[in-house]
């Protein structure tokens, strides 16, 4: 498996894991709830994605194995509200056939190192139920109190900062 920056070419693979990865190992955070499964799914398209790749101050990745994409994770490097010198960890998505082989925490380290060649401080992001031991467990700490997300689900702010340069 190899961590790369994602191609327009990618779309229709990378929506299938973001949209495959919320629907199947997220259940916990939608809670059956169709209206709100249908929210968190409505701008995960093949269009949606190859714009989001296009986009300068976005950086795409994709964890690929022989062509097969795994995971799907985004970081913005401008425009976030969460100050300055930071950037916006907004997808880290892996395919449920890939779910435990080290597949998030590869881009996780990716997207760090993306925003320290940035010259970024911090990474902050928003997790999901699901996912907030693993963000923890690699040095995340919460950011305020909870907030709400797509219809009945709840959002963790988090922050990190990233180590300065040597």
């Amino acid at each position: 498996m190899r961590i790369r920056k994602a191609r327009e070419e990618d779309a229709e693979a990378a929506c299938v894991v973001l949209r495959r990865s919320i629907t199947e190992l997220c259940r916990d955070d939608y809670r059956g709830d169709a209206p709100t499964l249908a929210a968190w799914l409505a701008n995960k398209t093949p269009e949606n994605v190859r714009s989001w790749v296009r986009k300068p101050d976005n950086h795409v990745l994709v964890a690929d194995d022989d062509g097969a994409i795994l995971g799907v994770a985004a970081i913005q490097s401008s425009g976030q509200t969460s100050g300055p010198g930071s950037g916006r960890i907004s997808l880290n998505y892996v395919s449920p056939d890939a779910r435990f082989r080290g597949v998030s925490k590869a881009l996780m380290r990716a997207l760090e190192a993306k925003a320290a060649e940035l010259g970024l401080a911090t990474c902050t992001l928003e997790s999901t139920e699901t996912a907030r031991r693993f963000y923890l467990s690699l040095g995340y700490s919460e950011a305020g109190p909870s907030i709400p997300g797509f219809g009945v689900g709840i959002c963790y702010p988090m922050t990190k900062a990233l180590a300065s340069p040597a």
